[in-house]
């Protein structure tokens, strides 16, 4: 009987132990379904609050501009700013042509040899360019010989080619003629091409322009350049002779070289030599003056010559 009365004690006791606790879960478990944790709450609420404010933002009108910048203009990048107000840079100007340099020399109708070149430097100076003609004319000059001129070359001067076996300078197939003979001696001598042939067109000559295309067109065509030399003032006819060539042929201004005789002040040694000044017309650009003529010793002339036509010597 006791032990009966302790095992439903022992049951009694649990049920009121247990009951209470299963009493506590039922009623807990429809709660815990119907909510959210307070974490995903707090999370929708924000969500919501955020598209609010977006839709919001959308339906108001953009936020007005500063109000202390109202009515002004822009500021403009500074760099690009700085690049607008720098000032551009003028065009430069071409450099201006450098003035050739002078250089002293001698032209003469006389054999040169040792003897010649002492009496011309004992009397003168040391010239730097010799004028030689090219085959001898009988009575008026002894021509250029390859002797000579490997002892002309050996003192380190320069030679100028003189043709002057005419007396007519008149006309075009003569001016032809003519160039091609100075063609032919230049190349017995073993003148190397690029050197300037000079036609000797004395003032006692007739003188057209159709010669002084026949002599510059041959030559412009052949291994070596055209020169020629006379007397160049604005009232001589070789002047106007030239004048007019180049009117018909523009391009013998800037191919032919010009050596004149006038002014002529005289010989002197070439410490001595005037400024060079010759006496041509503004639009015929000499590059060699003969400043004197007839020394009394060494038989010579004496010239001064533009070192800019120095390459067209031989």
């Amino acid at each position: 009987m006791k032990n009966r009365k302790w095992f439903w004690n022992v049951v009694l006791g649990t049920v009121i132990l247990v009951l209470p606790l299963l009493l506590v879960f039922f009623n807990s478990q429809p709660t815990q379904n119907a909510t959210n944790p307070p974490q995903s709450i707090q999370n929708e609420s924000t969500s919501q609050e955020n598209q609010s404010q977006e839709t919001s933002a959308d339906l108001q009108d953009p936020p007005p501009a500063d109000s202390g910048n109202q009515g002004e203009q822009p500021q403009a990048d500074p760099a690009t700013q700085e690049e607008e107000e720098q000032p551009q840079a003028e065009p430069q100007q071409p450099a201006p042509e450098e003035k050739p340099t002078i250089v002293w020399g001698i032209d003469t109708a006389s054999k040169i040899d040792q003897a010649f070149l002492q009496c011309v430097k004992d009397n003168y100076g040391e010239p730097a360019v010799f004028g030689r003609y090219l085959e001898t004319k009988e009575g008026i000059s002894m021509g250029l010989t390859k002797e000579e001129a490997a002892l002309l070359h050996e003192q380190g001067a320069k030679i100028l080619p003189i043709f002057n076996h005419f007396t007519d300078a008149t006309g075009y197939e003569n001016g032809v003629t003519e160039a091609k003979e100075a063609i032919s001696y230049a190349q017995k001598l073993g003148i190397p091409e690029g050197v300037a042939l000079f036609a000797d067109i004395e003032p006692k000559y007739p003188v057209d322009e159709a010669f002084i295309r026949g002599w510059v067109e041959t030559l412009l065509a052949s291994p070596y350049k055209p020169g020629i030399y006379g007397i160049l003032t604005p009232d001589s006819k070789l002047s106007a002779a030239y004048q007019a060539a180049v009117s018909k042929n523009k391009q013998l201004q800037d191919q032919t070289i010009l050596w004149s005789s006038n002014p002529d002040p005289g010989v002197t040694p070439k410490d001595q030599a005037p400024a060079f000044e010759p006496g041509a017309p503004e639009n015929v650009n000499v590059s060699i003056w003969q400043y004197g003529i007839d020394g009394k010793t060494c038989n010579i002339d004496t010239n001064l010559i533009q070192s800019s036509v120095l390459e067209a010597l031989w």
